[in-house]
């Protein structure tokens, strides 16, 4: 168990999560890209998400504002459904899955989130959203790779999914030259049902 005293300041972002099995879905497909592009820095499985508000360095102390204020906003948020679908890159440099389904939704969803950050007095830089999954980093020297990796996830696509949780999530980006890892700060169950769709949300 991890007993170490919580740092002074997080970089935080909020953020969905494919579940497991379209997790595993796709890193099936991205096999023989493993074995091919070693140099590659490839993100764990368990840390594939889509960002919807990324919030930068924060002070600990505006932690407790956004759980009690996310964790209202996902109770009254329907379930979206979504998939995984193709690829690209930004640059060269960092390798992406794309996002198919209720996009509609997504952007409403993002678009209250980050409204919902700004209401508790927290400011961060608002990009555009673009909705992906990272997969994979490429070295400075290493110009082909990721655009190669690519190019091969094309025709991927993925089973739909309908969201689970809304994330409030730290990362130790920026806090050494090891991987990036990220975790947990908090997760809440989104609304059981959305449209069309009566049945409980799996547990």
């Amino acid at each position: 168990m991890d007993v170490s005293p919580e740092p002074s300041t997080l970089r935080v972002f909020v953020a969905l999560a494919p579940p497991d099995d379209a997790k595993d879905e796709l890193a099936h497909v991205l096999q023989p890209a493993y074995a091919r592009y070693p140099r590659l820095r490839w993100n764990r499985i368990e840390d594939w998400h889509i960002t919807l508000a990324f919030l930068g360095e924060l002070p600990s102390t505006a932690v407790p504002l956004l759980r009690s204020a996310l964790a209202g906003r996902a109770a009254s948020q329907p379930a979206l459904q979504l998939g995984l679908r193709g690829g690209g890159h930004f640059d060269e440099r960092l390798l992406w899955s794309g996002i198919d389904g209720d996009l509609d939704g997504l952007h409403r969803f993002a678009a209250d989130v980050r409204d919902l950050v700004r209401s508790c007095g927290i400011e961060f830089r608002d990009r555009p959203l673009r909705p992906h999954l990272t997969l994979a980093r490429a070295r400075r020297d290493d110009p082909t790779s990721v655009p190669e990796a690519a190019a091969a996830l094309t025709g991927f696509v993925g089973r739909p999914w309908r969201t689970e949780r809304l994330h409030l999530v730290g990362s130790n980006i920026g806090r050494g030259p090891g991987p990036i890892r990220y975790r947990d700060i908090e997760a809440w169950r989104l609304s059981a049902a959305g449209p069309g769709d009566d049945a409980p949300a799996e547990t």
